[in-house]
């Protein structure tokens, strides 16, 4: 497995402030990271991190498998970078924004260049200027000065922070549209998870400065998975009938008893018809949203 990014007991210290602490993160070659946390978890010092504008007071990180200073330098090269709000001249329009930046970057010439508007959905925008664009066509368009040095690894800080639900979709389609045409490796940090759980193929929770969890969207499903509660008297009288049943179950405690795949009508019709009456019986669906807040221990967490 191919990492793109990782990164060892990575720390950040402002004077008494620890605002990383111990980050250990692996993002996949091809994989779109979403990287969740509330205010003031750290995730953007951790991308200032990442992206070289911040210097870690500890640990270390690897891009592509470079750790040395000047090994990092050069892979920084692979990589496109949106932190907090693209920088735009509201004065200019579209294309002129990305001239100036194939210029920036060296670019030998405007080669791609209307390829990339058409990209981000901006090619009729014409001598419109920036200042008159949606936020949505902002966003695309900070997209777009992020591509212009064709990176295999792009970063995207809170992309749909104010947007409405046409430029959330927007976004979105072009976030899969660079992973999936492109082969773009993908790490966005957004607070919109319902919108996260759409794209993301792997995710890492971010609480106090330290990734507490990482697992694939694969893993995620399985534990989301719609699943009924039971609290018995009698475990094993009721595993004993789940197994001759062949119902998924699991046993979480001397009295409590999971059971995946079923409805609640059925499950308890079949129950009574087997004369098995659960002290309790609760049915549960979690969301990306509620394994967060379940993760880091509720909503009044410090």
């Amino acid at each position: 497995m191919e990492l793109v990014l990782k990164t060892n007991n990575l720390g950040k210290k402002y004077k008494n402030f620890k605002a990383l602490n111990n980050v250990n993160m692996h993002i996949k070659k091809g994989a779109i990271y979403g990287l969740i946390g509330k205010n003031g978890a750290g995730k953007t010092t951790l991308i200032r991190v990442i992206c070289g504008l911040n210097n870690p007071s500890r640990g270390s990180y690897t891009i592509y498998g470079e750790d040395s200073p000047k090994g990092i330098l050069k892979a920084r090269k692979r990589m496109g970078a949106i932190i907090e709000a693209p920088t735009l001249i509201t004065s200019m329009s579209a294309k002129d924004n990305l001239i100036r930046e194939f210029i920036d970057v060296g670019r030998p010439s405007l080669e791609g260049l209307d390829e990339l508007l058409d990209l981000v959905k901006l090619k009729d925008t014409g001598n419109k200027k920036v200042a008159n664009f949606s936020l949505g066509m902002k966003e695309r368009l900070g997209i777009a000065l992020a591509l212009v040095n064709n990176p295999d690894f792009l970063i995207l800080d809170e992309p749909i922070n104010g947007l409405d639900p046409e430029g959330i979709v927007d976004i979105r389609e072009l976030i899969l549209k660079l992973n999936k045409e492109k082969g773009i490796t993908v790490l966005i940090s957004s607070h919109y998870l319902d919108e996260l759980s759409k794209i993301a193929t792997d995710y890492g929770f971010l609480d106090n400065g330290e990734i507490i969890k990482e697992i694939s969207s694969t893993e995620l499903k399985k534990k989301m998975e719609h699943k009924i509660e039971l609290n018995v008297n009698d475990v094993l009288e009721y595993v004993k009938y789940f197994e001759l049943k062949k119902i998924n179950y699991e046993v979480t405690s001397d009295d409590t008893i999971i059971v995946y795949g079923s409805t609640l009508a059925k499950l308890t019709k079949d129950l009574y018809e087997n004369n098995l009456t659960p002290n309790k019986i609760k049915e549960q669906e979690e969301t990306l949203e509620s394994y967060y807040i379940n993760l880091i221990g509720g909503l009044n967490h410090e």
